[in-house]
C-alpha cells in the first residue's frame, strides 16, 4: 500500500540508530501482561527536529522495527510529553509489531518550539510533518495514526485535509470538538477544565513535574471550584496563567466567534479514511466518539467502534489490552493487507449489569422500540401517561452548598459506577422509582429526559440520571446528562436531556431509578441563578425547582 507519489521518488540509504528506547520505557513494558508477543526488536532515534508549519521545531522520537524490510509509520502527535507512558504504550509495543512509529510533541510543549495553543496549530503541524516523513529514508508511503484524549484531535485534525498517504486511523477516547470537551449546553464542565489545564501545562515535562502539579491542584480544588469569580482563580494551583484555559472558561456559547474553527468533526463527514474508534460507557469524551461514528457511517465510509466498561482513564489501564488488540488489528487491515485479526461485525459493545458480557452488533446507533417512564407525586415511576401537567414535587438549590457530583463520565479518578444513596438522601435530590422487575430489562442505546419545571429565579440547572436499584436498595449509576432551565415568571419551561448512551441490563428483582437534582458540583461549575456567565458570577441565589408531571424518562429497549 505505498503511496505512488513517494514510490517515484529514489530511496537514500538509511543507518538505523543503534539506541534503544528509554531505560523506564523498557521496565514499563516489561511489567504489562496481556499483551501480543513481541515480533520485533525495537531501536529508537530521539530527539529528531521536524520542521512545524510556521518553521518552529517540532521535537520527534522515532521508534522503529530492528529488522530489514518496509513498515508502515504510525504518526502520533502529544501535547503531554514523549516519555512514559506514551514511550512504551505508543513507541515500543506498535513497533514491536511492525511499524515506525513518529512520536512528536505538539508546539510549545516537551521542548518543540512555539507557544501551546489549543487546537489551532495542529492540523497545519500535522501536514508539515507527513511532509517531513516524505523524505525520510525508511517511510515507505503507507501512513497511519493512533492515540487517546487530544491525541485523537490531533488525527481528526490531520484528516480535514487528509494526506493521500494517511490509510488509517485508531482513535482511543478521542475528541475532535474542543467546545464540547469543555461545555455542555453553556454549563462549564469545571473540574475537567481544571484537570485538562493541569496535564496539558505539566505532563508535558516530566512524570516528576506532573505528579507534583496534580497533587498540588487537589490541595486547592475544593477554593478553586467555588472561587468568585471562576476565571482567573487557578493561576496558582496551576502555576501561573493559561491564556487558553481563561478563554474557554470564557466562552461557554458554542456560536461565539471563539471557538471557530475548534470542531474537526467535518472530517469524518469527507475524509474517506478507514477509522476505528474506542470508547467506554464512563468515558468524559463517548458522546463525541458516538457523534464521530454516526457521521462516518452516514457517509458510508469504513469504521469500526468498540466501547466498553472503562472511564477515560481505565481505558488506557485495565483495559488497554482490549484497546491495544483492537488497533492493532485495524492497523494491520488497512497499512498491512492482513485483516485476519478483525471482527465479523463493526460494532462491538460490553453490556453492564446483570450476565455483563460483549455483544457484537451490525450497526450503532439501534433503533429499538423506546419505553417511557412517568414521575408520579408519590416518588414512583410508572408507564402511564399522565393526563395533566400539574406541579409534582419541588426542591430548593442552594449555590453555598452546591448538589455534589458523584461518579460518571469524568477525567478523574473518581468516575465510574457508584453506589448513590448517599446523594439521594439529599434535600436537594430527587429520585422517582420503578416497581421490582419480574424480567431482566435491557436498556441499549440513547437515553433521553423531558424536563417540564418551573423555577423561581428564571435560571437553573437540571441534572438527571439513570440508576439501577438492587434488592438491598443500593442504586448505581448507569448514565447522565444536564441542561440549563430558562423560564418566565414561574412559568414551566420544557427541555429534552440527552443522558448519553448506555447498555445495561437490569436484573429480575431490580428497579430503574430517576434521580433529579439541579447540579453536580464540581463536575459543572454552579448555576449562580442569576443568569450572570459562571465564570465571572460573583453573585449566587438559591432556586427552588418545581417539576410538572409532563417530566418523563425515555429508554431504548434492547
Amino acid at each position: 500500500m505505498t503511496s505512488p507519489t513517494h514510490d517515484a521518488l529514489p530511496r537514500p540509504a538509511w543507518t538505523p540508530s543503534s539506541a534503544k528506547p528509554p531505560l523506564s520505557a523498557r521496565l514499563m513494558r516489561a511489567s504489562w501482561r496481556g499483551l501480543p508477543a513481541a515480533r520485533h526488536k525495537v531501536g529508537w532515534e530521539p530527539g529528531l527536529t521536524v520542521p512545524a508549519a510556521d518553521g518552529s521545531p517540532l521535537i520527534t522520537d522515532h521508534y522503529f522495527p530492528r529488522t530489514e524490510g518496509d513498515f508502515p509509520t504510525l504518526l502520533v502527535r502529544s501535547p503531554y510529553g514523549r516519555g512514559v507512558p506514551w514511550s512504551p504504550q505508543y513507541g515500543m509495543l506498535f513497533a514491536e509489531q511492525g511499524f515506525h512509529v513518529v512520536l512528536q510533541s505538539c508546539r510549545g510543549t516537551g521542548g518543540s518550539g512555539g507557544t501551546f495553543d489549543l487546537w489551532r496549530n495542529e492540523a497545519a503541524d500535522g501536514l508539515a510533518t507527513v511532509a517531513w516523513l516524505r523524505d525520510q529514508p525508511w517511510f515507505n508511503g503507507s501512513l497511519g495514526t493512533t492515540g487517546p484524549s487530544y491525541l485523537g484531535y490531533t488525527q481528526w485534525a490531520l484528516a480535514l485535509d487528509p494526506p493521500p498517504e494517511l490509510k488509517a486511523m485508531a482513535v482511543q477516547v478521542g475528541l475532535h470538538d474542543p467546545y464540547a470537551l469543555f461545555h455542555t449546553d453553556g454549563a462549564l464542565h469545571l473540574e475537567n477544565a481544571l484537570l485538562v489545564g493541569s496535564g496539558m501545562t505539566h505532563q508535558h515535562r516530566g512524570m516528576g513535574p506532573f505528579i507534583k502539579a496534580t497533587l498540588r491542584l487537589q490541595r486547592h480544588m475544593s477554593d478553586l471550584v467555588t472561587a468568585q469569580p471562576l476565571r482567573g482563580s487557578y493561576a496558582n494551583a496551576l502555576g501561573g496563567e493559561v491564556p487558553w484555559l481563561d478563554a474557554v472558561m470564557t466562552y461557554p456559547d458554542a456560536d461565539d466567534p471563539y471557538w471557530q474553527g475548534a470542531s474537526a468533526g467535518e472530517a469524518a463527514d469527507r475524509a474517506n479514511v478507514p477509522t476505528a474508534l474506542i470508547t467506554g460507557w464512563h468515558d468524559a469524551l463517548a458522546g463525541q466518539t458516538f457523534e464521530q461514528y454516526g457521521r462516518l457511517r452516514r457517509a458510508g465510509w469504513d469504521a469500526s467502534l468498540l466501547v466498553g466498561p472503562w472511564t477515560h482513564t481505565s481505558a488506557l489501564q485495565k483495559g488497554w489490552p482490549e484497546v491495544f488488540a483492537e488497533s492493532l488489528s485495524w492497523l494491520r487491515a488497512h497499512l498491512c493487507d492482513d485483516p485476519s485479526g478483525l471482527r465479523p461485525t463493526p460494532v462491538r459493545v460490553h453490556t453492564s449489569g446483570a450476565h455483563a458480557a460483549w455483544q457484537d452488533l451490525a450497526e450503532w446507533p439501534l433503533s429499538p422500540a423506546t419505553t417511557s417512564w412517568f414521575p408520579t407525586a408519590d416518588g414512583h415511576l410508572t408507564r402511564q401517561a399522565p393526563t395533566d401537567a400539574v406541579p409534582l414535587t419541588s426542591f430548593r438549590y442552594d449555590p453555598d452548598a452546591p448538589t455534589p457530583s458523584l461518579g460518571g463520565p469524568l477525567l478523574s479518578r473518581t468516575a465510574g459506577v457508584r453506589d448513590n444513596r448517599t446523594l439521594e438522601a439529599r434535600e436537594d435530590v430527587t429520585t422517582f422509582t420503578g416497581p421490582v422487575l419480574t424480567e431482566p430489562v435491557t436498556v441499549l442505546g440513547e437515553v433521553t429526559a423531558r424536563i417540564g419545571a418551573a423555577t423561581d429565579t428564571g435560571f437553573a440547572d437540571v441534572f438527571t440520571r439513570l440508576c439501577d436499584v438492587d434488592e438491598d436498595g443500593r442504586s448505581v449509576n448507569v448514565c447522565d446528562g444536564l441542561a440549563q432551565l430558562r423560564t418566565a415568571e414561574g412559568e414551566p419551561a420544557h427541555v429534552t436531556v440527552s443522558m448519553g448512551a448506555t447498555a445495561h441490563r437490569f436484573a429480575a428483582g431490580h428497579r430503574i431509578r430517576w434521580q433529579i437534582s439541579a447540579g453536580a458540583h464540581p463536575r459543572y461549575a454552579r448555576n449562580p441563578g442569576t443568569g450572570e456567565p459562571r465564570a465571572e458570577a460573583t453573585e449566587f441565589v438559591p432556586v427552588r425547582i418545581t417539576l410538572h408531571a409532563d417530566s418523563g424518562l425515555v429508554l431504548p429497549y434492547g
